[in-house]
């Protein structure tokens, strides 16, 4: 995995995680399924824009934050 790609999934996790939501939460919000939430968060599948917008917006982070830019 690259280290981007794991940069992004370890800051997904511990930003969901400080928001004190559940895979199956997050996933709910996102009317995805779980196991797709779950790709994410382990670097199998990469979110499209519109949902890293909507990850965004739940988890009150920024996309420059998650994608590590800032």
């Amino acid at each position: 995995m690259s280290d981007f790609r794991q940069g992004f999934t370890c800051k997904l996790r511990s930003a969901r995680k400080a928001a004190e939501l559940t895979q199956r939460e997050m996933a709910d919000k996102l009317s995805i399924s779980r196991p797709a939430y779950t790709y994410y968060e382990t670097g199998r599948i990469q979110p499209t824009l519109e949902c890293l917008a909507k990850i965004c917006q739940i988890l009150g982070v920024s996309a420059d934050f998650l994608l590590g830019l800032c």
